[in-house]
């Protein structure tokens, strides 16, 4: 039996495809082609992939909403899961009178969505998520945060997998969660799902925070076009975006791959852009900004498959 075939008994055959553009599941809209794109809809079907992918030695990755993410332009050789179609509930209780949320949620819930949900619920602490574009689960892997928020300071726990497939909880401190990385990511675990704590507080506030951070997203970051989100880390005691543009990188091109003129951290997708053209930018900046300030940049966006 073929690897599609097993697939296909575990996760159902309109789950999985052979040969999927992955700029059709990247927010950059960039990406070859992966050999086979799997959407399990339950946490064991998921494992019990994982577990096939290494009984066959076949690689993989797991993505959500293909945000934070470079395809290579030869696409990727393995299976790609991705959870964000179906591996998405959530459940909240009230707690305390109604004084705290208490919220699980599965690794593939939109964060922002769920942020709203939360917010629009009277409960805060999650308004710095409003309109970050990932899911939980990639969420808690990089500690997302903006605007003085994030992840760690709403967590208790997450449900992960090894690369194996065995099943774990993990607390809070267990997670070591510090700025954008987490056990998860250096010991290449799978977050299943995520359970968070808020506390209640005054909707009308908590809505007008929301509404502000949405108004400062639009006026500052590029979101008519397509990106990744932040493309390189803060490095320490500086602003990776001032940096590039007081290297006088904002609206630095290679090819179709353009430092934003509206945000210097961020590089978009002008049209046709390629991962090697994306990839070659990233370079020139990090050379550019290290001969001027003897700064490197280290990227925030994973690059995964053949370039």
């Amino acid at each position: 039996m073929t690897l599609v075939e097993e697939l296909n008994n575990i996760m159902g055959q309109e789950n999985v495809c052979e040969k999927e553009l992955m700029k059709n599941h990247t927010t950059f809209r960039i990406g070859g082609p992966a050999d086979i794109l799997a959407c399990p809809e339950t946490d064991s079907s998921l494992i019990e992939g994982i577990r096939l992918c290494q009984s066959r030695k076949v690689p993989f990755y797991i993505i959500g909403n293909g945000s934070n993410l470079l395809v290579g332009d030869r696409g990727f050789r393995g299976v790609i899961f991705k959870i964000c179609k179906n591996l998405n509930a959530v459940t909240m209780e009230e707690r305390d009178a109604g004084e705290k949320l208490y919220v699980k949620a599965g690794a593939g819930c939109m964060l922002a969505k769920l942020a709203k949900e939360v917010s629009a619920a009277g409960y805060t602490g999650f308004e710095f998520a409003t309109g970050i574009p990932g899911t939980l689960g990639g969420a808690v892997a990089m500690n997302a945060g903006a605007y003085g928020g994030e992840m760690r300071q709403i967590i208790q726990s997450a449900r992960i997998a090894d690369q194996e497939g065995n099943i774990r909880e993990l607390s809070l401190d267990e997670l070591e969660l510090g700025y954008r990385k987490s056990r998860i990511q250096t010991e290449q675990l799978i977050a299943l799902s995520v359970s968070m704590e808020f506390q209640k507080g005054d909707v009308k506030a908590i809505l007008r925070k929301v509404d502000e951070l949405s108004q400062q997203r639009k006026e500052k970051q590029p979101l008519e076009y397509p990106s990744a989100g932040s493309t390189f880390k803060r490095p320490e005691g500086y602003f990776a975006g001032k940096l590039i543009q007081d290297a006088g990188l904002k609206g630095y091109r290679v090819g179709d791959a353009m430092v934003s003129d509206k945000h210097s951290g961020f590089v978009v997708n002008m049209g046709e852009a390629t991962a090697g053209q994306v990839r070659q930018l990233m370079r020139d900046v990090d050379e550019k900004v290290y001969e001027q300030f003897h700064v490197h940049l280290e990227p925030e966006v994973r690059c995964i498959g053949e370039f």
